[in-house]
């Protein structure tokens, strides 16, 4: 349930009065997924994912494309990607992604979120987003905004996923704003905007918390509190997830053995790769590409 608490005050001869009303919205988001496409390049993980598809009749999908060369065709209209660009996808709309270089390949979020309920200002927002604001460019400094609305979509803490949903449906109502002043992004995460780009910059290689904050110019142990307090967690620990972030999409989507993965992600060792994954997702490798993806002849 959606609640917003309207507070507004009346001037009496007598005085000030408060007076709060509450307005309740029938209303509830679902997050259907949450995920981050990174690096789109191998030929199975750009099969899977630049596949033709839609959604339910009730689903919605929303792409944050953050760099790349390639275009994203919706309902039979083809627009090339600039980083910053957001898509909106209404339910039952074909689209796709369509890579076009190796060299500059495509990193993205999308989220899946479904509507249950019949408040008519939120169905006239989505109606406008969908007239007006189909596709725009919000510009590419929100890849805290969008991680941290992935990290709470993807919580088991209710109060996390809550505050996640209210957070994109004001995320939602700011892009309608048609004063042309979108700043969502708070100037004071610009270290976490810098940090997140040269860690998802360098997945594939191998990047010490030293030389993370020397490359932001911050003393480390002030950037680790700074990190910490603003993503729960440690930049080595992020690092390390978005590591096996990576490596999830090459087990679902490719055929590459589970040791190339270890290798291509550099881990000290395969027996480490497969350590941090099942502390990560709960399954080894070998289990989760079984469960989730693609059965490799070989992998153990």
């Amino acid at each position: 349930m959606y609640i917003i608490d309207i507070t507004f005050t009346i001037n009496f001869a007598s005085g000030w009065m408060n007076y709060r009303f509450f307005k309740r919205y029938i209303l509830q988001i679902n997050i259907s997924d949450a995920v981050f496409v990174y690096l789109l390049q191998d030929d199975d993980q750009i099969r899977w994912h630049s596949r033709t598809h839609t959604h339910r009749e009730d689903e919605w999908e929303m792409h944050y494309f953050i760099q790349g060369e390639g275009s994203f065709k919706n309902a039979g209209v083809t627009r090339q990607l600039q980083p910053g660009a957001v898509f909106f996808s209404s339910p039952g709309e074909i689209h796709t992604v369509m890579p076009a270089s190796r060299t500059n390949p495509i990193t993205y979020y999308a989220i899946l979120f479904r509507i249950v309920g019949d408040d008519s200002d939120f169905l006239e927002l989505l109606a406008e987003i969908d007239s007006h604001h189909k596709n725009c460019n919000i510009g590419t400094n929100y890849r805290f905004f969008f991680e941290e609305l992935k990290d709470k979509f993807l919580s088991h803490n209710r109060a996390r996923v809550n505050s996640g949903i209210h957070q994109f449906i004001s995320f939602l109502y700011m892009l309608t704003d048609d004063s042309g002043d979108f700043h969502y992004s708070d100037g004071s995460n610009s270290h976490i905007e810098r940090s997140l780009r040269i860690m998802q910059n360098n997945v594939f290689n191998k990047l010490t918390l030293e030389e993370l904050a020397d490359k932001l110019k911050l003393n480390k142990s002030y950037f680790i509190r700074l990190f910490s307090k603003k993503m729960n967690t440690t930049p080595m620990k992020y690092f390390t997830r978005l590591k096996i972030e990576a490596a999830s999409s090459m087990l679902i989507s490719t055929v590459m053995p589970i040791y190339e993965i270890s290798d291509k992600l550099c881990f000290y060792s395969e027996f480490h790769f497969s350590k941090s994954f099942k502390q990560y997702k709960g399954l080894s490798p070998r289990y989760y590409r079984a469960n989730y993806g693609i059965t490799v002849s070989g992998d153990y």
